[in-house]
């Protein structure tokens, strides 16, 4: 088995260092890292500068080891497209420092390497951890807690259009609760922007997370259930065409006929 890494805090992150290691036990390797952090970047691709493929030598027992000057979007298709003699068999985007929870599915790189793995066809998986400073996190702990998640993962096959959005809690094995399978509490705006005054007066704005300090969440919540202890795990499916939607929307449209010869020409010019 080949598994294809990416992240988007950087390929000097110490979340994708715990990743690899962990992956070592089951598959071949293969890291493809923005050079720097990307986060928050979505689904962006590079399209006026070059792109540039370092290779590096920072994990041992890797099979391939590349830092890209762009997206994690952009590593994951560089990596299937160019860096890779094979596809991989699965895409792996992680393990981001903080959790990705509810809306930010539509705003995280780490969300975007995996559905970059997902268009090309390839079961993908976002890992996540619940803590903030790397400075703070025992890695080892956090290793033993994804093996066995990572070990049910790999010997399953992932609903073909759905990848999967996984939020570890920063607890020992033993101290979890357990996993629980949730939809993304899409109702929550854990982003707010806060006003700021200049020295000439001017206003500028700053999002500040307020994950900290928000409450009152639903009981199913992947917000609450992270935060007392769980792993949550969110599939999640894009969708690009609804056929119900179509038949519907073409009902709006079936009263206008462009193809009338009774009117007039209209000159827009």
């Amino acid at each position: 088995m080949k598994v294809l890494v990416t992240n988007d805090d950087g390929i000097f992150a110490p979340g994708i260092q715990a990743l690899v290691e962990v992956l070592q036990h089951f598959a071949d390797v293969y890291v493809s890292c923005p050079d720097q952090e990307r986060s928050a970047i979505s689904h962006s691709i590079t399209l006026r500068v070059p792109l540039k493929a370092k290779p590096l030598a920072l994990f041992p027992g890797a099979k391939g080891c590349w830092a890209v000057n762009g997206t994690p979007a952009d590593c994951v298709k560089l990596g299937i497209e160019v860096l890779m003699k094979e596809p991989p068999d699965f895409v792996i985007s992680g393990i981001n420092l903080g959790p990705n929870l509810g809306r930010d599915l539509y705003y995280s790189g780490t969300m975007a390497g995996a559905v970059e793995g997902l268009l090309y066809g390839i079961p993908s998986v976002a890992v996540s951890l619940n803590a903030f400073s790397d400075m703070d996190i025992n890695y080892e702990k956090v290793k033993k807690l994804f093996y066995p998640i990572l070990e049910v993962l790999l010997q399953n096959k992932i609903p073909k259009g759905v990848f999967l959005n996984v939020n570890l809690p920063y607890l020992s094995k033993e101290i979890c609760k357990g996993i629980r399978i949730v939809p993304p509490d899409m109702k929550v705006s854990r982003y707010s922007y806060v006003g700021l005054n200049d020295p000439h007066g001017l206003v500028y704005y700053w999002l500040k997370d307020q994950l900290h300090h928000m409450k009152d969440f639903e009981n199913d919540s992947d917000f609450l259930l992270l935060r007392t202890g769980f792993v949550t795990i969110s599939p999640i499916e894009f969708r690009t065409f609804h056929k119900r939607k179509q038949e519907q929307i073409e009902r709006w449209f079936a009263h206008l006929n462009f193809a009338s010869t009774d009117e007039e020409e209209i000159d827009y010019a």
